[in-house]
């Protein structure tokens, strides 16, 4: 706990134009500070007047927050963020290590609020998408005709990802700018040019940089939604595939919310646990699947698809499920017959988790009826019939249909526990 001998560490965003742009408050933050940690090119931008120790950030920069902490315990620190501390920033990692309230916070202005200015922009309109740290693959799931999206820069050479990526995705046509030392006196905005214009390499320009984009989808690329039940076509796959139509009601049962994770047991494609991710930026997912060419298909599209963050256990369940985190949710889709299959997931989900299952066999149908039996839910027989054509006129081809069950874990209340 903070005491009056330890002083509360204090987070200053600086922005490129240095010293000039802060307020009196953080250039006294940081003229009284014993000690200023932050990156090189942040140091470099403090006056001589600043006597205190400098110490430049590590790298990995996350795993040496406590022990920087600890070594200059007792002391004034003052830590130096680029912008807003609490935007994709140290901020959040110093709360994290100290806890709420522990930290004082003094922010800049964004690159994000810069770029919005400059461009006219509606910063509530506007999706941004961070890159430092990970991969170009993130900005995929973004993509959306005539959506505007900011892209957070590695480096200089984030510009030219990003390119190849919209081209690669069907997206050649989006205009995109590079904005440079925002709020500096170096500040630049490329000329707009698409990214089928944008050559490779294009002449690398400042590191300090965020990517403008305006979405345009070329006629060919196919189109992809933002909810449940993209195109079978958007996935590579031998067959082994929960169809579209089956698959947006299989997500419907399984009711995805921001920050869950889900185990995809017997993922397939992986198109379940892809289409859980990209409901939000913060939904998980884990794919258990014991085919070795099948796991890496699933990390092809999850990449794809634009949620490289899908992590793959190549296994067979219920063994390649030890160990993994709790879930909030389990979704089943192959498998079902193995033995203990069931009765490990059930037991992994905590009260009030979910679990959907599917199946085409009347074994395993059968084993889902046992399962509702002891555990109530919804079981429910899908249907779909496409049209077809039959000689000159054209009739329903109906696909097998397939019996899920849904359920909701309720622990019952232990015997002799108080009401």
């Amino acid at each position: 706990m903070t005491t009056a001998q330890t002083p509360a560490p204090a987070v200053v965003g600086i922005g490129a134009d240095g010293w000039e742009g802060l307020s009196d408050v953080a250039r006294g933050t940081l003229l009284d500070a014993d000690v200023v940690i932050g990156g090189a090119r942040q140091l470099d931008l403090l006056p001589p007047g600043c006597t205190g120790e400098r110490v430049a950030w590590p790298s990995p920069l996350r795993p040496a927050v406590p022990g920087l902490l600890a070594a200059h315990a007792g002391r004034r620190i003052a830590v130096l963020a680029s912008g807003d501390p609490m935007f994709y920033g140290i901020g959040r990692a110093l709360t994290e290590e100290l806890g709420p309230g522990t930290v004082r916070v003094l922010p800049h202005p964004s690159s994000v609020s810069h770029a919005c200015a400059r461009l006219g922009w509606p910063l509530e309109d506007v999706e941004v998408v961070t890159l430092v740290g990970r991969p170009a693959a993130r900005l995929a799931a973004a993509l959306h005709d005539g959506r505007r999206l900011l892209v957070l820069s590695a480096d200089a050479t984030t510009p030219d990802e990003v390119a190849a990526l919209l081209r690669d995705r069907g997206f050649g046509p989006s205009r995109m700018r590079v904005l440079e030392q925002l709020g500096g006196a170096r500040e630049r905005t490329t000329t707009p040019a698409t990214a089928d214009d944008w050559p490779p390499p294009h002449p690398p320009g400042d590191p300090l940089n965020i990517v403008a984009v305006e979405c345009r989808r070329a006629p060919d690329a196919l189109r992809l939604g933002a909810v449940p039940g993209l195109p079978d076509a958007a996935y590579e796959h031998d067959g082994q595939l929960t169809k579209r139509h089956i698959r947006a009601a299989t997500l419907g049962a399984l009711a995805p919310a921001p920050g869950e994770l889900l185990w995809d047991v017997g993922g397939g494609s992986g198109s379940i646990a892809v289409e859980w991710m990209r409901t939000h930026p913060a939904c998980r997912a884990i794919t258990v699947e014991r085919d070795p060419a099948r796991a890496e298909r699933i990390t092809r599209n999850a990449e794809r698809l634009g949620v490289p963050g899908l992590r793959v256990v190549t296994g067979a369940a219920p063994e390649a499920l030890a160990g993994l985190p709790r879930p909030d949710a389990v979704f089943v889709g192959g498998g079902l017959t193995a033995p203990g299959l069931l009765a490990a997931c059930w037991d992994a989900l905590p009260d009030g988790g979910r679990m959907v299952a599917n199946t085409v066999t009347l074994e395993s149908e059968a084993l889902l009826a046992d399962a509702r039996r002891r555990h109530g839910g919804e079981l429910v027989r899908l249907a779909v019939a496409h049209a077809v054509p039959v000689g000159g006129f054209t009739g329903w081809r109906q696909a097998m249909p397939v019996t899920q069950w849904a359920v909701e874990k309720t622990v019952e209340p232990s015997a002799g526990a108080d009401t």
